[in-house]
């Protein structure tokens, strides 16, 4: 980047000094404190009365320099550690130093055998494993699990001369414990599912999560280099298992190595079926189980079936991750200059007084199991790894995708990887190897080990080493919100420059955080806020997959486990493409991938698919309808939600004057547009007599025209045509002129407008999106039983008018909300009294729009509604939920108003009609590349809506900002 010599950058030259000092200096200290940082800070971490970053080191350094011979000598060397860069995993900053009896060890692989409860080749039982597992969710510790050695569905079970239920059954009964089971510091557990690529129910378990349940594991198929070589070739891929089948399978045969054949499938339509889930609900993930145990430092005496939750640790039965993470942004010294340097020494410094304070964390924690305790005494496995590496690139001037920053990202992985291997031989050296160190095993065959620099490997050979594994680059979602200021998680680049953070606090109101990416801070604080960010500054969905993969491909030369990566790829990125991303990490070596892609699957409609029911019969507590609901895909961008200037204009049609006999006369004007196809674009009424409330009618209706999603009108006009009332009249039809009888001024008005739309030729085009009737709750409203629902009703009088009736809202409940309680929404509307009846059609469209999943939309509605004026129809009422008087244009915009506070009572809408949390199922708007899209997922825990993605391997709600479960 040019250098500057103007006196803005005269007065910012102090600046970049403190931000990027000599280590030892906080390299956050001249950057004005984030709240969201700090809140999350004290929600996860402080303990007992602490209020700052520098409270919750100490008490990490004392608790950690507490194996030490000379504690007092090494708390302060800890301390400084920390605020040089080093963050301890969130177990260790959590619990270390407390009461808690909690485990300071993130996550765990242990083992499951083929029994009910008998230990069998090692393995324990399936429930004595379940309980193993409750115990070390319930100290704070995610768990990874192999399922292969159980039994397929229908093998034979001597004992009780039956046939097994399969693996997939019985990891039902290990989800719903670990749904139970609240961890310390109630965190729920995290799990991995791992089932070879061989097991015969292999193909049951790539669909096992299409029907909602093991939502609390992630899932990854063990795939062998032979499968991948089938793959190649096109062979045939044998199912296979050690249990003899029971009487489902009379073409079993068994073969010299003992494994029953259960079927033979071609290798090709195996991995079809796994990259369609995958593509599709974005698991399960890929591991690579003979590059894994290949590469493994301990290939000689251990097998590796399995990893832990997030993938950054292959694990052997009862291994553990000892994790923390070094802040690369603290190194960058003169950032964003062409000054700009990474401060190799201090970062080597940082690395390896972490190797110790990582192998005391063995010495000091809690271990759920005494097996676990045991593996860890054996091998002394540690997990050191960096974050902010997307933000470290930046600061220095490259953008991520470019083959500089994956040299440069190499370089610090080879300088981590080197500096951990020579602490861990210092250790070794004053305080012994790990007990299982054998030389000419540890440095032998084709392991991470036998590839370091022969000088590292001279001093192993000599002293022993302390720690088996010493790398690991994990996600760091939480702990680089609280401990980096936000900077980008793990080995990941930024996924956007700051988002809005949305929370629910105690007394159920929304407090909103603008939650911004540290890189992005810094910059404008070094370029003054309106500066243009360079080039090179590009966020992870501006990367293309490939670029994703480079960067991996880049690093794992120097992991000696496993690095934590999400690809997340654009929900249009084609199918060949994808699949091939897999072919590619299998071919440059590396052990796993893990991918998200937003889809029409994994994001998520609400839609009823079984009768909404009524409260118990006898209750009369809460009689609102509860629908039950499944997942359905939809997505979409809404085309001018607001009435764009046509600098052109639009051609138009007018009506023939309408005649009503007692509501006057109108005509009906309707424009089009045409660009590439035409297009309903607006309908208004003129007339001096114009019927009350028809122009509010015709306003929506021109929103819904300008969707362009016709099945939509469609289904609003046809709606409108089966409106009775008591004023019914003949009508003259287009082209002919001929009468008709309407059933209502609003069926004729609807039939008016359908005839238009028809002759605009603007329905035949049926292969255009139709997001909004996509993102219907259900194909019909709901009816009520013989115990009723319950409605909130409200009465409305306009004097000038004489308009005197009660708005009624029939409510439902839609399930939980994440906050314990449920999410009310109304679905229909109704007026009971004196009132113009078109506002009956006014009615009908309305309760059609709030059966959009996303409120935003009748919050659209309801908006321009509340600024519909009628001549002399304006009168003096309270302003909803309050005392207050105000002027209201018309007695349509005092029921929008209304209805917009009932909505508000909700906490769905704000008092402007916009949502509280954005659910992200349609665009109202396009989004800035600076903020964080809005993408469909998962229903997010505390937010509800269907917004919670995968990112960075951790879950993400791009509609609230929570960060949930890493792993």
């Amino acid at each position: 980047m040019p250098s500057e010599t103007s006196p803005r950058r005269a007065a910012i030259a102090p600046a970049v000094d403190t931000l990027a000092p000599a280590a030892g200096h906080d390299p956050l200290a001249a950057l004005t404190e984030q709240t969201v940082c700090r809140d999350v800070l004290l929600e996860k971490y402080a303990k007992n009365g602490e209020t700052s970053i520098d409270q919750i080191r100490h008490r990490v350094a004392r608790a950690l320099a507490g194996p030490e011979q000379d504690p007092p000598r090494w708390a302060p060397v800890f301390y400084k550690t920390q605020s040089d860069g080093f963050i301890a995993g969130g177990r260790i900053n959590s619990a270390a130093g407390t009461d808690l009896q909690a485990t300071l060890i993130n996550c765990f692989v242990q083992p499951v055998g083929d029994s009910v409860s008998e230990v069998r080749d090692g393995k324990p039982g399936i429930y004595v494993a379940l309980q193993q597992a409750a115990e070390t969710m319930r100290r704070g510790g995610g768990v990874g699990y192999d399922f292969s050695r159980i039994r397929p569905r229908g093998a034979f079970v001597s004992g009780t001369k039956s046939e097994a239920s399969g693996p997939v059954s019985y990891m039902r009964v290990f989800d719903q414990s670990c749904n139970t089971v609240e961890s310390a510091g109630a965190r729920r557990g995290a799990q991995m599912g791992v089932l070879r690529i061989d097991h015969p129910d292999i193909r049951a378990f790539i669909d096992a999560k299409r029907d909602g349940s093991l939502a609390n594991f992630n899932m990854s198929v063990g795939v062998t280099d032979a499968f991948m070589r089938a793959l190649q070739t096109g062979a045939p891929w044998q199912l296979v298992h050690p249990s003899a089948p029971g009487e489902g399978f009379p073409e079993a045969v068994q073969r010299t190595d003992g494994q029953w054949v259960y079927d033979t499938v071609p290798a090709t339509e195996l991995w079809a079926q796994i990259m369609r889930s995958t593509y599709n609900h974005a698991e399960p993930g890929i591991l690579f189980l003979d590059r894994i145990n290949t590469d493994n430092n301990l290939w000689a005496i251990e097998t590796i079936e399995s990893t832990n939750p997030c993938g950054e640790q292959p694990l052997p039965d009862y291994g553990c991750c000892d994790l923390g993470s070094i802040n690369l942004t603290g190194f960058v010294r003169a950032p964003f200059s062409d000054q700009a340097w990474f401060d190799t020494a201090a970062f080597e410094t940082t690395a390896t007084h972490a190797v110790r304070m990582l192998d005391n964390v063995l010495d000091v924690t809690v271990w759920p199991l005494p097996q676990q305790h045991q593996e860890a005494m054996d091998k002394r496995r540690i997990g050191l790894g960096f974050t902010g590496l997307g933000d470290a690139l930046l600061m220095l001037g490259l953008a991520y995708d470019s083959p500089q920053a994956r040299d440069q990202a190499g370089a610090i992985a080879r300088t981590m990887r080197d500096a951990a291997y020579r602490a861990s031989v210092d250790l070794a050296r004053e305080k012994g190897p790990f007990p299982r160190f054998d030389a000419d095993q540890y440095l032998g065959g084709r392991s991470f080990a036998s590839r370091l620099p022969e000088d590292i490997k001279a001093l192993i050979r000599e002293h022993g080493i302390r720690n088996s594994h010493l790398l690991s680059i994990a996600p760091t979602g939480t702990i680089s919100l609280a401990f980096a200021d936000n900077a980008s998680n793990g080995i990941e680049p930024a996924f956007s420059w700051w988002y809005t953070r949305r929370k629910r606090e105690a007394d159920n109101s929304i407090r909103e955080y603008r939650v911004e990416d540290h890189a992005y801070r810094l910059y404008r604080a070094l370029h003054g806020p309106d500066a243009a960010l360079p080039p090179y500054f590009v966020t992870a969905l501006e990367l293309s997959a490939d670029d994703h993969l480079a960067m991996v491909a880049a690093v794992a030369p120097f992991i000696d486990t496993a690095i934590s990566k999400t690809v997340n790829v654009p929900e249009h990125y084609p199918f060949a493409d994808f699949e091939q991303l897999y072919l590619h990490a299998w071919e440059q070596g590396l052990k796993g991938i893990a991918t998200y892609r937003p889809n029409p699957v994994t994001g998520a409609v609400l839609v009823a698919d079984s009768p909404a029911t009524a409260a118990p019969a006898g209750s009369d507590t809460d009689r609102r309808l509860q629908v039950n609901v499944s997942m359905k895909p939809v997505m979409g961008s809404l085309r001018w939600p607001d009435r764009p200037i046509l600098e052109q204009g639009a051609q138009g049609w007018v009506s023939e004057y309408i005649e009503h006999p007692t509501l006057g006369s109108f005509a009906v004007f309707v424009s089009h547009i045409s660009d590439g196809r035409v297009s309903p674009f607006e309908v208004w009424v003129n007339g001096n007599e114009q019927p009350r409330a028809l122009g509010a009618l015709a306003k929506t209706l021109s929103v819904d025209m300008r969707s362009q999603d016709r099945a939509w009108l469609r289904r609003k006009l046809l709606s409108l045509m089966k409106l009775r009332g008591d004023d019914y009249f003949e009508m003259p039809m287009p082209p002919s002129g001929e009468m008709r009888q309407m059933p209502s001024l609003v069926a004729g008005f609807a039939s008016l407008l359908k005839w238009r739309v028809e002759q605009l030729g603007a329905w035949e085009d049926d292969d255009q999106p139709t997001p909004l009737t996509d993102a219907l709750m259900f194909k019909r409203e709901p009816k009520t039983g013989t115990e009723g629902t319950l409605s909130w009703t409200v009465d409305v009088r306009n004097d000038a008018t004489g308009d005197d009736f009660v708005l009624g809202l029939k409510e439902l409940d839609m399930g939980s909300t994440g906050q314990g309680g449920l999410l009310r929404r109304p679905y229909s509307m109704w007026l009971a009294g004196d009132y113009p009846r078109v506002l009956d059609g006014v009615c009908k469209v309305l309760s059609i729009d709030m059966q959009v999943v996303d409120p935003a939309w009748i919050g659209l509605k309801l908006r321009k509604l509340t600024r519909f004026g009628e001549p002399l129809g304006d009168f003096m009422a309270a302003v909803p939920g309050s005392d207050k008087m105000r002027n209201w244009p018309s007695t349509v915009a005092y029921v929008a108003a209304l209805i917009l506070h009932r909505y508000r009572m909700l906490n769905i809408l704000d008092e402007f009609g916009s949502p509280l949390n954005a659910m992200g199922v349609m665009q109202l708007a396009p989004t800035t590349h600076s903020e964080s899209p809005v993408l469909r997922g998962k229903a997010c825990p505390e937010c509800a809506n269907l917004t919670l993605i995968r990112k960075d391997g951790c879950e993400y709600c791009t509609a609230c900002g929570h960060i949930g479960a890493c792993g």
